[in-house]
């Protein structure tokens, strides 16, 4: 059930922020929130991480489907045994799903967030999920794996 939990929240979380953005902002517009450290900047992104593989909508919506696939698989056979790999796995999902339904209904991704200085590019909630969620899983895999 907490695996079901986080990917409801974390897909939540992305679509209200990416629905404010679309809402509030005009494609290429940013907004300094702290001034040159963070901004909100409104872009559309038809590819993968840092732009990889633009424009391969149906790649990226076969690969989604099976990578769900088998994340739905992990928490299910392997989820109870820890909290810790049900979060990593919920986040992904999470994450996952909702890039996925922006490439279904539109051909690209909404990205905002742009961390000027230290990240040269512009992510969003789900892929700030899915890296978190990663880093999760590698640390509990590396923790269980070498005890």
């Amino acid at each position: 059930m907490l695996f079901y939990f986080i990917a409801f929240i974390t897909f939540l979380a992305d679509r209200i922020t990416k629905y404010f953005v679309v809402k509030e902002m005009v494609l290429g517009q940013s907004i300094p929130v702290i001034h040159n450290w963070l901004h909100l900047t409104y872009v559309n992104n038809p590819g993968a991480a840092f732009g990889m593989l633009a424009n391969k909508r149906w790649f990226f919506v076969i690969a989604t489907v099976l990578v769900l696939a088998v994340l739905i698989y992990y928490a299910r056979t392997m989820g109870s045994r820890n909290k810790m790999l049900l979060l990593a796995l919920g986040m992904i999902t999470g994450g996952a799903v909702g890039n996925f339904v922006d490439r279904l209904r539109m051909g690209y991704v909404v990205d905002f967030l742009d961390f000027r200085g230290i990240w040269p590019y512009i992510f969003n909630i789900a892929d700030a999920a899915i890296v978190v969620g990663v880093i999760f899983m590698a640390w509990y895999l590396l923790r269980t794996e070498f005890k």
